[in-house]
């Protein structure tokens, strides 16, 4: 816009001054008819007719005749018509003046103005000379220098593909053939600006069609290693992010000077042909998935319940096993001591053994027995304190026998303090028959006052009839 301007300014300016020239010459200008003052003097070389008149067309020969006579005169030349010659100082001057005029009006060519967002580019000769930013700057005139105006804040747009709407319309088609042999249709536009004005001037052509081959060719080598489902359902972002940087990879390749700044996505289907084939693909593919993801929520609930639980049933066996054994490790210390001491001693260990395991089945149940030959006392038989008793009895020796389990493990003393025991708990058995009649009957003459010492008395007299 700058440059036209000062075109038409230039075009005028020398229109002006080859009137001005033109002008000085003519013995009228300034004192003529056009001031308005008559000038009754007729010259025979007025163009007129004789009579007087103006009417009619001017004579062509007397029109060039007086061209060339104010051009002579221009040039300090004699008119033709031998007149006398005109004072030439004046000539001299307006032609300087008008040399100067144009003059400036070359050198002003040279001043051109950079907006905001704008690069001046300046080249001498066609081959780049220098960079300049925003703001008023001059060159050399045409032809030695020239220059351009680059906007680099401009953002420029390409769309990529086509949709079903737009099949006839003037949009680059994007059909491109995925990793599985299918057909997808990818339609996207691609937002680039100018980064280097001299690149975009001096190695680029035309702009569009760079960006547009380089996104041709990225989406073809992205859809070649995907296949359909990854290009239909995966994410667009990554998608995108993979376009914008193949692209400016083939742009700065080939030094375009061109920046892409976004890469938006807008579609990517499969060819209307197939459409409702893939929709109910897709429909399968989703109550796949949704089962899928229902079995995997209800694994993810059960085994933590299931693992728990195994490792419950396991912690117990374990206990169980230990308290087994350890039970089992003792019963077998027991043993050896118990025969340790058996094979001493057998009359009085068997004798031992004999009556505690009687104690143990007579301590347990509820039936009292009565010896019929101790006479016919009426016996009170206390049953509520009789079944109490058994009770503590009955508990007592479950917790000797878990104090023993405990305690199986016994040192050397062990043995020797119970074979002592054994030695003098065999000198009352030995003795038992000896005394069985005595307590026998003392215990039938007390009958009638203690049941307790009655049933005592019944165990001793049958101990020592076994003893016998």
């Amino acid at each position: 816009m700058v440059n036209h301007r000062v075109n038409d300014y230039k075009e005028r300016t020398i229109r002006q001054a080859e009137h001005a020239v033109f002008s000085m010459n003519d013995p009228r200008w300034g004192r003529g008819d056009g001031n308005g003052v008559k000038n009754d003097t007729k010259r025979p070389q007025d163009g007129k007719r004789p009579n007087g008149k103006d009417e009619g067309p001017p004579d062509l020969d007397e029109m060039w005749r007086e061209f060339n006579r104010r051009l002579a005169g221009v040039f300090g030349k004699k008119p033709g018509n031998g007149a006398p010659r005109e004072n030439g100082r004046g000539t001299k001057i307006g032609l300087g003046i008008i040399i100067g005029v144009l003059i400036a009006i070359y050198l002003g060519s040279g001043v051109f103005v950079v907006q905001d967002g704008h690069v001046g580019v300046v080249s001498q000769f066609g081959k780049y000379r220098q960079t300049v930013p925003q703001g008023i700057h001059w060159r050399l005139p045409y032809p030695f220098q020239s220059n351009d105006i680059v906007d680099t804040s401009q953002i420029r747009s390409v769309e990529i593909g086509r949709g079903a709407a737009l099949s006839q319309g003037n949009v680059r088609d994007a059909s491109l053939l995925t990793n599985d042999a299918d057909i997808v249709d990818v339609r996207f536009a691609v937002q680039y600006q100018i980064k280097s004005p001299t690149d975009f001037l001096y190695r680029s052509v035309n702009a569009d069609d760079s960006v547009t081959q380089a996104a041709q060719a990225a989406v073809r080598e992205i859809a070649g290693g995907l296949s359909t489902d990854d290009m239909l359902y995966k994410d667009r972002e990554a998608l995108r992010a993979r376009l914008m940087e193949s692209i400016q990879r083939s742009l700065d390749t080939y030094r375009t000077g061109l920046q892409v700044t976004g890469v938006a996505v807008q579609s990517v289907q499969v060819p209307q042909q197939v459409q409702s084939a893939f929709e109910e693909a897709s429909r399968v593919r989703q109550d796949n998935e949704r089962a899928r993801d229902t079995a995997q929520a209800f694994a993810d609930q059960l085994l933590p319940r299931a693992k728990a639980d195994a490792a419950k049933l396991i912690d117990e066996a374990r206990a169980y096993s230990n308290r087994e054994v350890t039970q089992a490790q003792g019963d077998a210390e027991r043993f050896k001591e118990v025969y340790a001491e058996y094979s001493k001693a057998p009359a009085v260990i068997r004798q031992r053994m004999y009556l505690d395991t009687m104690q143990q089945i007579y301590s347990r149940t509820t039936k009292v027995f009565v010896d019929s030959k101790a006479g016919n006392n009426v016996v009170y038989l206390p049953l509520d304190k009789l079944i109490e008793g058994n009770r503590q009895q009955a508990s007592a020796p479950a917790s000797a026998s878990g104090a023993a389990a405990t305690s199986a493990p016994a040192t050397a003393e062990g043995p020797q303090a119970r074979a002592q025991g054994a030695a003098s708990a065999s000198a009352p058995a030995a003795a038992a028959p000896a005394s069985a009649a005595s307590a026998a009957s003392g215990a039938s003459a007390n009958a009638g006052g203690d049941p307790l010492r009655s049933r005592d008395a019944f165990r001793s007299r049958s101990r020592s009839e076994d003893l016998q």
